[in-house]
C-alpha cells in the first residue's frame, strides 16, 4: 500500500490544474492583446486613416490551421 495520502494527492492535482489554467489564461490574454496592438499598428502604417479591408476566408483558414498546429504542440508537451 502507498504511504501517500490520497487527499493530499487530490489537493496537489487541483492546485496544479488551477495554476496551469491561470497561467494559460494570462498568457493567452497577453498574447491576444499584443497581437491586436501589432495588427492595429500594421494597419495604420499601411492604410493611414482608412480602414483596412476585412480578412479573406482563406486568410482566416490559414490562421486557424497555424493555431491548431500550435495547440497540438502544446498538447504534445503534456504527453511527455
Amino acid at each position: 500500500m502507498s504511504d501517500e495520502n490520497p487527499v493530499a494527492l487530490e489537493v496537489d492535482r487541483t492546485e496544479f490544474r488551477t495554476r496551469v489554467l491561470v497561467i494559460g489564461g494570462i498568457l493567452g490574454s497577453v498574447l491576444g492583446i499584443i497581437s491586436a496592438i501589432l495588427y492595429l499598428r500594421a494597419a495604420e502604417e499601411a492604410y493611414g486613416e482608412d480602414l483596412p479591408s476585412t480578412p479573406q476566408p482563406r486568410d482566416a483558414m490559414r490562421l486557424g490551421v497555424a493555431l491548431l498546429a500550435i495547440i497540438r504542440s502544446i498538447t504534445d508537451w503534456g504527453r511527455k
